[in-house]
């Protein structure tokens, strides 16, 4: 059996539920939303080409630089640099042989201590080290530099990039290119021979000043390419700026040391040290590749369907808000009890109460230990369908010759003229009509009433929608057209239809039968008008 059950639960198919409200505000806040949202989402798909399958690119770079400058009596070209001078750093001083421990390093030395204290020059001692000699030079960098007019050298940048999902592969220069040409950003903007000078120009530099304390300039290469067949594009474009702090005074600009080595004939090994105060070009290769993809499309549209429940939500907000003053709270009221249905989640057996000396319907939802007469429910408000009781009752008072005199489920007509009946000897504690019965189940020691007056089972509304025989007859055959009204068990149809009338009449909806509870006084009085023919009583019978 239960695995017939988890068969039949696949086989079910769940849909949202629909309130569709006619309003021309709403409706046409509705599409303006939605026109909206469509009009970012086209805009996003174009610009960021959300329909493409995207690739990062593979690189690499290779550089020429050419260029020749002439300073005094000296030719220098790239591969030339300055020569420092030599300088006792402050912490190799010495008074003593002590104060040098052999084999000490210190970072900021030249080489190994020998443990000996020697003179540097008439008033300064210092730590003898193991080291090239002389040491270097704290010196700065010579001003002005002294390459100050390689700012007229050019550097060929050859970029070579690939894009391994789509087997794609460019470079930034073609067999056809013009050796002669040079970078501008206007009127050649695509050529791959740059000017040093030009490059820092672009970026608000100045070359001149930039080569004393030396600077680090980068060169972006951008690669945003596009493979469509229909608007193929696949093109680099360049940009420049500075990587390096130039306002720090720690460490500024940028140098670095190297040394060309020599052996005399008589064996004698030198070097030249050479600190170079220059600038660096770091070349930077970045950039994405894209194709039409269908499944790229479809996730995209797919994730932008949520987007337009934005209408909804705003929609809703305002329809539900008490705080936005959109439209009047009736209208509000109105909008909110179509939309929003309260179902509270039952901890025992729901039970809804009405009174006829209380306007609204009480839910219990409590294990009863006393009187449910003497519960404090909730206050809810229940969906009405009084339509369909009303049609029926009108047309069963038109069959009858009689007038219809019908009310809300929370209205009663004035009830007869007659004084306060007395309570009985068997009176229940529990009773304000003085008509209920007495009763062991706390269920059922239910009254019409709140407060002690005349019982609803003397009214003329009463007799006319739930006890009338015509009425109910009528009602059955409404709905069994071939109903045989000789049938024995005839009282104990119209009995179960004048309970069901009077839920209908008193709660206004049929989806509550199986929880609406019917006081004492009006299920005595109905038993007794249609009384059973064993005298025994299973009260309303409920729906599957």
């Amino acid at each position: 059996m239960g695995a017939f059950c988890s068969l039949k639960n696949l086989c079910e198919y769940e849909t949202s539920k629909v309130v569709r409200f006619q309003s021309v505000s709403y409706g046409s806040l509705k599409w303006t939303l939605h026109m909206v949202v469509f009009l970012y989402v086209c805009y996003v798909l174009v610009t960021d080409k959300r329909y493409q399958k995207k690739d990062s690119v593979i690189s690499s770079v290779h550089t020429k630089v050419k260029g020749v400058v002439q300073t005094d009596s000296r030719i220098w070209d790239t591969a030339e640099y300055t020569i420092p001078m030599q300088y006792p750093i402050a912490k190799a001083v010495c008074s003593s042989d002590v104060s040098c421990e052999k084999g000490h390093m210190n970072p900021q030395s030249n080489g190994i201590q020998t443990g000996r204290c020697v003179k540097y020059n008439a008033t300064i001692k210092t730590c003898e080290v193991s080291a090239w000699c002389p040491v270097e030079s704290m010196k700065g960098a010579p001003v002005p530099a002294v390459l100050k007019s390689a700012e007229n050298f050019t550097v060929l940048i050859k970029n070579n990039i690939h894009f391994p999902k789509f087997n794609h592969t460019a470079r930034n220069f073609s067999p056809k290119l013009n050796i002669s040409c040079t970078f501008h950003k206007i009127t050649a903007p695509a050529c791959p021979i740059f000017q040093l000078g030009d490059i820092l120009r672009t970026t608000g530099e100045n070359f001149s000043e930039m080569a004393i304390q030396g600077g680090i300039m980068g060169i972006e290469i951008n690669w945003d390419c596009n493979l469509d067949k229909w608007f193929h594009r696949c093109s680099p474009k360049y940009s420049f700026r500075r990587l390096d702090d130039k306002t720090t005074t720690e460490y500024p600009g940028y140098n670095f040391r190297f040394a060309k080595y020599y052996k005399r004939p008589n064996g004698q090994e030198e070097r030249t040290l050479i600190k170079a105060y220059g600038i660096r070009f770091d070349i930077l290769v970045f950039g994405t590749a894209g194709r039409f993809n269908v499944f790229e499309l479809l996730v995209y549209i797919g994730s932008v369907l949520s987007y337009f429940g934005l209408a909804q939500f705003v929609i809703d907000f305002l329809i539900t808000s008490y705080t936005y003053p959109c439209c009047k709270t009736s209208i509000k009221e109105y909008y909110f009890r179509k939309k929003c249905e309260s179902a509270l989640g039952p901890k025992w057996t729901l039970m809804y109460v009405s009174y006829v000396d209380d306007p609204h319907i009480i839910l219990v939802d409590k294990q009863l230990s006393t009187s449910l007469q003497n519960i404090k429910g909730e206050i809810v408000q229940l969906p009405r369908d009084n339509g369909a009781f009303t049609d029926t009752t009108k047309l069963a008072a038109q069959c009858s010759n009689r007038v219809p005199v019908l009310a809300k489920a929370h209205e009663m007509q004035p009830l007869k003229s007659e004084g306060q009946t007395s309570p009985s000897h068997d009176r229940p504690s529990w009773c304000c009509c003085g008509k209920c019965h007495q009763t062991q189940s706390f269920r059922e020691q239910l009254c019409c009433r709140r407060k002690e007056g005349s019982c609803i089972t003397t009214s003329a509304l009463f007799e006319q929608l739930v006890l009338s025989r015509s009425a109910l007859e009528f009602i059955l055959l409404y709905k069994e057209p071939l109903l045989d009204l000789n049938s024995e068990t005839l009282n104990n149809q119209l009995r179960h239809c004048a309970y069901r009338q009077y839920i209908h009449w008193r709660f206004g909806s049929a989806d509550v039968e199986s929880s609406a509870l019917i006081p004492s006084c009006c299920r005595w009085k109905i038993r007794e008008t249609y009384p059973s023919e064993d005298g025994k009583y299973s009260g309303l019978e409920r729906k599957n």
